[in-house]
């Protein structure tokens, strides 16, 4: 079994004639929390949508759980793509009820979920009155249903008061030993920064820079450098 959960090796995206994501190579260890970073419109969403089936390459290959990506990979990854899908008119356990359904799997497993993402207490107040971090947990909760073995999280930090960031942070630093491998999108440098053990870093469609964060550099600096092209 190889160290690396999920691989990508020259991965490619055109929308008409546009590249939007070019030869992007990923290298994602098991029981990682891996940061893909980069500026805003850098590729970034667009190789995750990738990664989970809702868009296909224009060229290149995707390996996950050592193996060529197939669509019945989905049932061991887990992912909140931008905001999270959300009946309004509904509590969280009866959002949570919707995709057991549809997941085909125990309604056992949402007791659990809620739990986990600090949301077991939300009785029957409906998801249109929750804030929204806890609209992103309850989305973490519906990627967890399956017990992936793979979270991939896209900006979930977007629209987060500082209380709901460090909800958040704490939640996502557990998942590791949980037995679960994590890729993290975001843009907020200092958050990522307290988390991550691995990253990549994205410009204009390509993967500029990978590999393990060091405690003692600045994170922020190599960011910086290797977005404006000082460090390759």
């Amino acid at each position: 079994m190889s160290n690396l959960i999920l691989e990508t090796r020259g991965l490619k995206k055109y929308y008409g004639k546009q590249l939007a994501v070019n030869n992007v190579s990923l290298k994602i260890p098991r029981g990682s929390i891996y940061g893909l970073l980069g500026p805003n419109g850098a590729g970034k969403s667009t190789t995750l949508k990738m990664l989970t089936g809702l868009i296909k390459p224009s060229a290149g290959e995707i390996l996950a759980f050592d193996e060529p990506w197939q669509r019945k990979h989905l049932r061991r990854i887990g992912s909140l793509i931008e905001s999270p899908a959300l009946y309004g008119n509904l509590t969280a356990t009866e959002n949570l009820l919707i995709h057991t359904k549809l997941m085909g799997i125990s309604k056992e497993k949402i007791y659990d979920v809620l739990e986990l993402v600090n949301l077991k207490d939300t009785g029957k107040k409906l998801t249109s009155q929750f804030s929204m971090g806890m609209k992103q947990r309850l989305g973490i909760a519906i990627a967890l249903l399956g017990n992936p073995e793979l979270l991939i999280l896209d900006e979930p930090t977007n629209g987060l008061d500082p209380l709901g960031i460090q909800e958040l942070r704490e939640l996502i630093r557990s998942f590791p030993e949980r037995g679960i491998t994590v890729i993290l999108s975001s843009h907020i440098l200092k958050e990522v920064s307290q988390i991550v053990k691995n990253v990549g870093i994205i410009s204009n469609g390509e993967l500029k820079y990978q590999g393990e964060t060091n405690p003692d550099e600045d994170f922020e600096e190599l960011f910086m450098n290797v977005v404006k092209g000082r460090i390759k």
